[in-house]
């Protein structure tokens, strides 16, 4: 059974914050990466790039660990365990340019690279933390 974001969670996700993403290599080490982060209902939504190392983890282990702390309160934290239940390169452009709008204010993706194929994640959290509560 998955968990629900708070309204407190959610207001702190609608930030321009960072979120740390976790996932594991193919060896089980953790790798951790600071991505740009929207929610779709209870589901959290990263994008990234097909052949990085987070899109390579967790297309093939569903396990992810996210944490998201405030910029402006680093004592207002959000940490979450749970699940990849989708992993789509369908519409992914549009959603990489919705995120860079909120992140950097531009109409799209400014790092775009040629050739790059972008991929949408959503996160289902099994588990979520916030402080304060």
């Amino acid at each position: 059974m998955s968990d629900t974001f708070t309204d407190g969670a959610r207001a702190l996700i609608a930030k321009q914050v960072l979120a740390h993403v976790a996932s594991l290599d193919a060896d089980g080490s953790p790798n951790v990466t600071p991505v740009w982060v929207e929610l779709d209902g209870d589901d959290l939504i990263i994008n990234t790039a097909l052949g990085r190392a987070k899109a390579r983890n967790l297309a093939s282990d569903a396990r992810v660990a996210v944490s998201i702390v405030d910029p402006e309160d680093n004592q207002c934290v959000v940490a979450l365990r749970g699940s990849v239940v989708g992993f789509t390169t369908v519409g992914a452009d549009d959603v990489i340019d919705r995120l860079a709008r909120k992140y950097t204010g531009e109409d799209s993706y400014p790092f775009r690279r040629e050739g790059e194929v972008r991929v949408t994640v959503t996160i289902r959290p099994d588990r979520i933390s916030m402080q304060p509560e």
